[in-house]
């Protein structure tokens, strides 16, 4: 069962990376910022964060199941 956690845990780190990698530096910008200097564009910020989101979840969850708890 720890290893199934384990094995779960590291894909679901390995996708919110792959997410958040795509949105910031793959896939085009999703916004515009035109000011006086110049144009800036942005990245999707709510697949930034929910890549984000999802890879320190799985981190978190990989290294719970892969650590040694000791219970009483």
């Amino acid at each position: 069962m720890k290893a199934l956690v384990l094995i779960v845990g590291i894909l679901v780190a390995t996708v919110g990376g792959v997410i958040t990698y795509r949105a910031l530096y793959v896939e085009p910008k999703s916004g515009v910022v035109i000011t006086e200097t110049g144009i800036r564009q942005i990245p999707n910020q709510a697949r930034v964060v929910g890549g984000a989101l999802l890879f320190v979840g799985g981190a978190a969850l990989a290294l719970l199941a892969a650590t040694k708890r000791l219970r009483k």
